[in-house]
């Protein structure tokens, strides 16, 4: 009788068949029994099934009665696994059991896991190739603690989640199987049954390395094979030397618009590589920006809802192209800066959302756990095993792609628990105030992890609130980010630059306020994406005046920013005076290049990152006030500022003046730190740039006439709507 001896149960058969066994292990496989050892094996399809020993000797399994694919039969060999051989009317086919092979996983992951400590849990968690117990295959891993069933589904079983039931880990909720056979390239999902047996949508994989080009969903197997990377004395380099006391100029990009092919479509990591990296460096950038390369599913969020936090998107090509883009940057001195996600998931029903039934990644208040501005899931930072989940995740890109930095996204939105919230709508702190501990926390832990692990690599803030110390050490009470985006200089002056010139003297503190907190952070002055969408306008578009002003206001924007204090990002487009808006879905408006006015800009823009980078004094103190001192804060009714940049004891200093009238000035009296020449570093109002070619006929030369406070003085011309750079070239020289 079925269920006596040997023979599994007729309830354990039908809950296998069911796919609703809580242990398959414990029944399929093969096991030891008084009367011997059996092999048992769900085989949907198979008339019939043998058992093959290590000498190729074959034993029939018998079938089931009323229990299609389930065999079942007593061995001679007990001590070594056995391979099966099914057959039906189409053929014979031989197969590893995957219910023979043990657990890759052990007590450590487990442990490590649920402390949320697990550094490296992108190599135990999601696909593996793998040899196993001397097998080839590959071992799937995921967390799911509240369901009654996990099955890895793919093609390999045709998406059947009665044939790979996973085994559960109870200890820490990890299911695992190690399916012999599967090998790289092969798409897959996880099917997962709740807690009260309702059947999920299919679920991608969470730890994922590579998806499906949208709209597909699935999740696959990636080659194992590492990249040979050629970075290394790049990332020597990188490790030397105070970030804060460098150059730092940034292109931030949008891959899938930057630049499109011809035929449509989206270009490749590599074609990237071939274009993208070159035009970065001809223009003097020290890094690159990209916008989320996470997977995600909508074009339209630009990445910034992304399901696949371990996935470089598909649209551009596998995960080692991505690696190999990052090696081409790297060998042409440039860095790679990728914006991060961790604020928030979308809801997706293939994603993270209700992943094994519960609000696992995200807390089940929606006071908490829903972002009503973006209709998103907010992840529970105060679990161990999502914060672990995140923390392996940022160091994951640096480890594997090698890149330079992570600039965390909507960081504002992770502090405040009443973040975009009316009264009522949230829930405060266990001290009733509005700030998030556990994401406080969080971020601290992730900025430590990684300045402790990639020496050089940086992260930068996306913050747009005073929380104090966001860019101050850890060890110092502070979040310990490297950078903040220093938003309120973004909004102030691209207000000032938006008034007519006429008007621009009732606003001209715009252009001061940020030097009174300019050094309580660690800043980098963004033009990002962001200004040029949702009816913003082009920061070209922005400016006020005919087109000869509109472009001569951006040219003396572009070297008030390059002068001042601060490390630079500017949005690709703006670098060559894009007039429309960003577009996500098409190309740049390369086609303006034509046009001298343009040509002007984009080699104004060559020219600021070339001695931006090249003259200390505009670098190396942009985080401390040393580096800093006014000369002119005050003159209102001209619209005139200008200022001193100071780099270290016998650095040259350079003299930064800015004019935002229209109106010519001639023999302006600047202070000055020392008396004789000052060369004429850069001035916007140069006719290569567009300019009306107005300025000093290379320098001027200062006498020792006190002014502004300062032991010397010059005369100098101020051209329209123009910046001008001068940097002290000693006494009586030419």
């Amino acid at each position: 009788m079925a269920g006596s001896g040997w023979q599994a149960s007729d309830g354990d058969v039908a809950a296998i068949l069911a796919a609703r066994h809580g242990d398959p292990f414990a029944i399929l496989g093969q096991h030891a029994t008084p009367d011997g050892t059996v092999v048992r094996a769900f085989v949907p399809y198979a008339e019939t099934l043998h058992a093959l020993d290590a000498d190729g000797r074959e034993t029939e399994l018998a079938p089931r009665p009323g229990a299609e694919g389930f065999f079942e039969g007593l061995v001679a060999d007990g001590h070594r696994r056995h391979r099966l051989r099914a057959g039906n009317a189409g053929g014979t086919w031989d197969f590893e059991n995957p219910y023979g092979f043990g657990p890759v996983l052990g007590a450590l992951d487990d442990h490590l896991f649920v402390e949320g400590t697990h550094r490296e849990l992108y190599r135990q968690l999601g696909a593996h190739p793998r040899r196993h117990e001397g097998v080839d295959g590959v071992h799937f891993a995921v967390w799911a603690p509240n369901a009654s069933r996990v099955s890895v589904v793919g093609d390999f079983n045709d998406w059947d989640g009665r044939r790979l039931a996973m085994r559960r880990r109870i200890e820490s909720g990890l299911w695992e199987i190690f399916a012999p056979g599967v090998a790289p390239g092969t798409r897959y999902k996880y099917e997962v049954v709740s807690r009260d047996g309702a059947l999920l949508p299919l679920k991608a994989d969470p730890v994922g390395f590579q998806g499906e080009l949208r709209p597909s969903t699935a999740s696959e197997v990636v080659d194992p094979t590492p990249h040979a990377w050629t970075d290394a004395a790049f990332l020597a380099e990188r490790g030397r030397g105070d970030k804060r006391r460098l150059p730092m100029s940034t292109y931030e990009v949008h891959l899938g618009s930057w630049k499109r092919p011809d035929g449509g479509g989206f270009p490749t990591y590599d074609a990237l590589a071939d274009e993208l990296i070159p035009y970065a460096v001809d223009l003097g950038f020290t890094h690159l920006e990209l916008m989320p390369v996470s997977e995600h599913p909508l074009d339209a969020s630009w990445g910034y809802q992304p399901v696949g936090l371990y996935a470089p998107t598909r649209r551009f090509g596998d995960a080692a192209g991505f690696a190999r883009f990052v090696d081409r940057a790297h060998a042409a001195g440039l860095g790679v800066i990728v914006d991060w996600v961790p604020a928030h998931f979308p809801v997706d029903v293939h994603g993270l959302a209700k992943f094994d039934g519960t609000s696992l990644y995200d807390d089940a208040d929606p006071r908490r756990g829903f972002h009503p501005d973006w209709n998103t899931a907010i992840y529970d930072f105060g679990r161990p095993e999502v914060a672990g989940f995140l923390a392996a995740n940022a160091v994951y890109w640096l480890d594997e792609f090698h890149v330079d930095g992570l600039r965390v996204d909507a960081v504002a939105s992770m502090l405040y628990l009443d973040y975009s919230r009316k009264a009522g709508e949230w829930v405060p702190n266990v001290d009733g105030g509005n700030d998030n501990r556990e994401a406080v926390d969080f971020l601290k832990r992730v900025n430590a992890l990684v300045y402790a692990t990639h020496p050089g690599a940086v992260t930068i803030a996306e913050e747009s609130t005073s929380w104090p110390g966001v860019s101050r050490p850890v060890h110092a009470g502070g979040l310990g980010f490297g950078f903040k985006w220093n938003m309120g200089w973004m909004h102030d002056t691209l207000e000032f630059m938006a008034q007519d010139p006429v008007h621009r003297r009732w606003h001209y503190d715009r252009m001061t306020f940020g030097l009174l907190y300019a050094f309580s952070e660690n800043f980098v002055l963004p033009l990002s994406h962001d200004e040029v969408v949702h009816g913003k306008k082009s920061i070209a578009s922005k400016m006020p005046g005919d087109e000869w002003q509109k472009f001569a206001n951006l040219r003396a924007y572009y070297g008030f920013m390059w002068g001042h204090p601060g490390k630079k990002l500017l949005f690709m487009g703006s670098e060559f005076g894009q007039t429309a808006e960003w577009n996500f879905d098409g190309s740049l408006d390369w086609h303006l290049l034509r046009y001298d006015v343009h040509r002007g800009v984009q080699d104004l823009v060559r020219d600021l990152n070339g001695i931006y980078r090249d003259t200390p004094s505009l670098h190396a103190r942009d985080c401390e006030p040393e580096g800093f001192r006014w000369v002119v804060a005050d003159d209102h009714a001209n619209s005139v500022l200008a200022w001193l940049r100071f780099g270290e004891p016998g650095d040259a200093p350079v003299l930064v003046v800015c004019n935002f009238t229209p109106v010519p000035r001639t023999g302006y009296r600047l202070g000055l730190p020392l008396a004789g020449r000052w060369r004429e570093l850069l001035n916007t109002d140069a006719g290569r740039y567009g300019g009306s070619n107005l300025g000093n006929l290379g320098g001027v030369t200062a006498k020792a006439e006190p002014s502004h406070g300062l032991p010397a003085s010059a005369e100098v011309v101020l051209p329209p709507l123009a910046t001008v750079f001068f940097t002290f070239a000693g006494d009586g020289a030419r």
